[in-house]
């Protein structure tokens, strides 16, 4: 059973995109959306789930992220995934 996710947030008003990883999305996700105090995400309020994927491992999340924070990673969720969202 898949323990952590890597997950991608979009703020369809501000066209921005957030990607993270947790190991407990609807908890994370509210604190994106209505809870935090601090950080990026409170700016670009609201933020539709747009991408989860589920890993095994936490390592296998991190290493998700880090690709879909590169360029060739955002270039695939602006090409691939965002056209099902505008």
């Amino acid at each position: 059973m898949a323990e952590f996710v890597t997950y991608v947030l979009y703020s369809k008003k501000f066209d921005k995109i957030y990607i993270g990883y947790t190991s407990s999305l609807i908890q994370r996700f509210s604190s994106h959306n209505h809870f935090a105090k601090k950080g990026f995400t409170i700016k670009y309020r609201p933020w539709k789930v747009i991408l989860v994927e589920f890993n095994n491992t936490k390592a296998d999340s991190i290493k998700r992220e880090k690709f879909l924070k590169s360029g060739q990673g955002r270039s695939f969720i602006r090409r691939e995934i965002l056209p099902f969202y505008k």
